[in-house]
């Protein structure tokens, strides 16, 4: 995951997202960074082994929702294989045992385990930041978000994938998604909570973007973009193709708001911070740019399915081994393709190559689902190393606001 500080640009309008000139809506100042549910932008240099930063847990798949883009092709009824919590907090141990900081709760929809509240609780009690991410569901209400709270959930990351009900709604495949959603807001803001809104990032989305970050604007602490990869459900939605997503990384470079802005499956946004061209000046205007190592798939974060497979992350589903058989700690330090995961020679194309590669590393869950080769180069990626042919990467149309 990357994570851009807060910046002193304008939001452009959804022509800038595509090269247009627009000015927009002013953020004036607002929160730093969190530390909650994704991991920070780098981590010191590692000696061997990356650093676990976080943990996912897919504690169920069962979820009403039926999402055009779920990675997860969620169920109505639940899983009989999924780990029990006496399982569960054993894995939350060993999470903890490995150096994790953050473990998420996520799902389908967590809110479908009557335990959630003991797993959150095991999380805490063991040192780390709970996050949790629970569907807008009839579940979602006032008196489970209370319990959230008091069992110590520290961020909770709902979705919002349209500026209007007919979109969103439509995106979600249920009606009342959307206004649930709303609600659910101001209820975990007044509980303490911190929220964390997730926005896909896809050909379908791309006009709401300006607009559904104008509805976050004071009212969330973080927005996290996750740039659609085809995989799960996914395959219906049309992904961003290279220029596309290049000028929205561009765009979120230099966005002005007053929360935090994360992208997932598109770690090239670090580049671009760090190269200072995303929006024409110095990257991070209420910080440094991003530093030291990224944390990507298998590089600081893994992912636990619901039946206890690991794997480098939750869209790059490819198990490496099951906690059922051996510790979480285990299969994150030895399992090849982990290992392999951190290296850059054996990675192929232009992520093998590039200088750019231990702070971004390109998103393996996409060169897998494109290729079938997760070491294979980002087909979204449309810079070009130093080392390659090409001199430098296509100029591309920078929003100004």
């Amino acid at each position: 995951m990357v994570t851009v500080g807060r910046n002193d640009r304008a939001v452009p309008s959804p022509r800038a997202i595509s090269g247009a000139r627009a000015s927009g809506v002013a953020a004036p100042s607002g929160v730093a960074a969190p530390s909650g549910v994704a991991a920070p932008s780098g981590v010191a240099a590692p000696s061997g082994v990356a650093p676990l930063v976080t943990v996912a847990w897919e504690i169920t798949r069962s979820c009403p929702l039926r999402c055009l883009h779920c990675r997860a092709d969620a169920q109505v009824r639940r899983d009989p294989r999924e780990l029990t919590l006496a399982e569960g907090q054993k894995l939350i141990g060993e999470a903890a045992a490995a150096g994790a900081r953050v473990l998420v709760v996520t799902g389908g929809d967590p809110f479908a385990r009557a335990d959630v509240f003991d797993i959150v609780r095991s999380v805490t009690e063991h040192g780390m930041h709970a996050g949790l991410s629970p569907s807008a569901t009839p579940r979602l209400t006032p008196a489970a978000l209370d319990r959230a709270a008091k069992a110590g959930t520290g961020t909770v990351h709902l979705s919002l994938d349209g500026a209007s009900e007919a979109t969103h709604d439509s995106f979600r495949g249920v009606r009342g998604s959307f206004r649930r959603t709303l609600a659910a807001f101001e209820l975990v803001r007044d509980r303490g909570m911190r929220l964390q809104v997730g926005t896909t990032v896809c050909r379908r989305t791309l006009p709401e973007l300006q607009a559904i970050a104008e509805m976050l604007e004071g009212r969330v602490d973080a927005w996290t973009l996750f740039f659609l990869v085809p995989t799960g459900r996914a395959p219906a939605l049309e992904a961003l193709g290279a220029p596309e997503q290049s000028r929205v990384l561009h765009w979120l470079a230099g966005l002005r708001a007053s929360f935090a802005v994360r992208s997932v499956e598109a770690p090239e946004l670090r580049r671009v911070l760090a190269d200072g061209r995303g929006a024409g000046h110095p990257p991070g205007g209420a910080g440094p740019p991003p530093s030291g190592v990224g944390v990507g798939d298998g590089r600081g974060f893994c992912f636990v399915s619901h039946v206890g497979d690991v794997c480098p992350s939750g869209f790059l589903q490819v198990p490496v081994g099951n906690v059922r058989e051996r510790s979480l700690g285990y299969w994150y330090e030895r399992a090849p393709l982990m290992r392999a995961l951190r290296e850059q020679a054996r990675y192929g194309g232009r992520c093998g190559i590039c200088e750019w590669w231990s702070l971004c590393g390109g998103s393996r869950a996409r060169a897998w689902a494109v290729s079938g080769d997760p070491l294979a180069e980002d087909p979204a990626c449309d810079y070009f190393p130093a080392a390659s042919a090409p001199s430098a990467s296509p100029e591309v149309p920078v929003p100004s606001g």
